[in-house]
C-alpha cells in the first residue's frame, strides 16, 4: 500500500522542484543550483572518507565495524549528467553502507565542460580498478544509472570483469527518448518535463550520436550481463527506459527484474528519511547485490 508520505512528497517534489528546473531554462548554473540544493543529513554511524580509485576521486562509506571481507560496491550518483556529486548522493551511498555494503562513490567529469564520453572514461577506470580488488556490484541513478549499464557494456568489450550484479534506479537509457512513458507520463512526472530532459541530454553528448549503445544503453547487446534490479516510479517520464532494458535484456537470456513503484516521484531513494518507500526499495536494493556477491557467473 502507498503511504500517505509518498503523495506528500510527490506533491512537494511538483511544486517546489519541478517549476524551478522549468523556470531554469538553459542555465547550466541554475540547473546546477535546483539539483544540488537538496540536502539530507548524513546517516548516523557512517565512516565518510574521501579517496580514490583507478585516478578518479571520490568519497568511502561504510559501517566502522564492517567486516573487511564486506560487499563492495560502486555507486554512480546521478544528476542529468551536468549536476551533483558523492556529497549530494550521500543518502544513497549511506542507506547502502548502513545495510552492510562498502561503497565508494566517483566525483566523475561532469558535462558540458567535459561532455560524452568523459564521464563513462572515469567511471570504465574507477571500476578498471575497482573490479581488480575483487568481486563487486555496481548501482547508479538517472544519469548514474545509464552510465552503470554503459560501463557494463564497455567493461564486456574490453576484456573487463563483469560485477557481480547491479541496482539501477530510474535510468536514463534512451538518449532519443523513444519510451511511450515520455508522452503518457509528460503532465503525470513531478519533476521532469520531457523536453527540460532532453537539453540534458544535448549537453552531455555535445553532438555525439545518440544512437551509440554506449550513450544509449538500451540499444546495445545485454546478452551475458549480470543480474539487472530496476527500481522505478509509475509516473515517471523514464519509466520506460527501465522496462524497455529490462525485457530487451530477459529475451537475451539476462535475469533482469524491473519494479514499478506507485506515486512516488524520480529517484524517491534519496529521501529515506522520511519515505517508507524509500527504505524498502533500498533494503531490496541492497539485499539483492548481497544475495549474488561473489556468486561464480558458472553458476548464475
Amino acid at each position: 500500500m502507498t503511504s500517505l508520505r509518498a503523495h506528500v512528497f510527490n506533491w512537494i517534489i511538483r511544486w517546489q522542484v519541478r517549476p524551478k528546473i522549468a523556470r531554469a531554462g538553459g542555465d547550466v548554473a541554475a540547473i546546477r543550483r535546483v539539483m544540488n540544493q537538496a540536502s539530507f543529513p548524513d546517516l548516523p554511524g557512517l565512516d565518510f572518507r574521501a579517496g580514490e580509485v583507478g585516478g578518479v576521486p571520490g568519497e568511502w562509506v561504510a559501517r566502522p565495524d564492517l567486516a573487511p571481507d564486506a560487499p563492495r560496491l560502486l555507486y554512480l550518483h546521478g544528476g542529468g549528467f551536468i549536476a551533483c556529486s558523492p556529497r549530494t548522493h550521500r543518502p544513497l551511498t549511506g542507506g547502502f553502507a548502513a545495510r552492510g555494503l562498502r561503497v565508494f562513490c566517483p566525483d566523475y567529469r561532469l558535462a558540458p565542460e567535459h561532455p560524452f564520453p568523459a564521464a563513462l572514461d572515469d567511471a570504465v577506470a574507477c571500476w578498471s580498478a575497482f573490479a581488480a580488488a575483487g568481486p563487486a556490484g555496481v548501482a547508479g541513478d538517472s544519469a548514474g544509472g545509464n552510465l552503470a549499464l554503459a560501463l557494463m557494456l564497455r567493461a564486456r568489450r574490453d576484456g573487463l570483469p563483469l560485477p557481480d550484479a547491479a541496482v539501477l534506479f530510474s535510468p536514463s537509457t534512451d538518449m532519443l527518448g523513444r519510451g511511450d512513458s515520455m508522452r503518457t507520463n509528460a503532465r503525470r512526472d513531478a519533476m521532469f518535463e520531457p523536453d527540460k530532459l532532453q537539453h540534458l541530454v544535448d549537453l552531455y553528448l555535445a553532438g555525439h550520436d545518440p544512437e551509440d549503445p554506449l550513450a544509449s544503453p538500451v540499444n546495445g547487446d545485454p546478452a551475458g550481463l549480470p543480474p539487472l534490479l530496476f527500481h522505478v516510479g509509475a509516473r515517471e517520464v523514464l519509466r520506460d527506459d527501465s522496462v524497455r532494458f529490462a525485457e530487451k535484456a530477459r529475451r537475451a537470456g539476462v535475469d533482469a527484474t524491473v519494479k514499478v513503484w506507485p506515486v512516488v516521484p524520480h529517484v524517491w531513494q534519496l529521501a529515506h528519511g522520511f519515505l517508507p518507500e524509500g527504505r524498502r526499495s533500498l533494503s531490496e536494493a541492497a539485499a539483492f547485490l548481497k544475495a549474488h556477491a561473489g556468486v561464480p557467473e558458472a553458476v548464475r
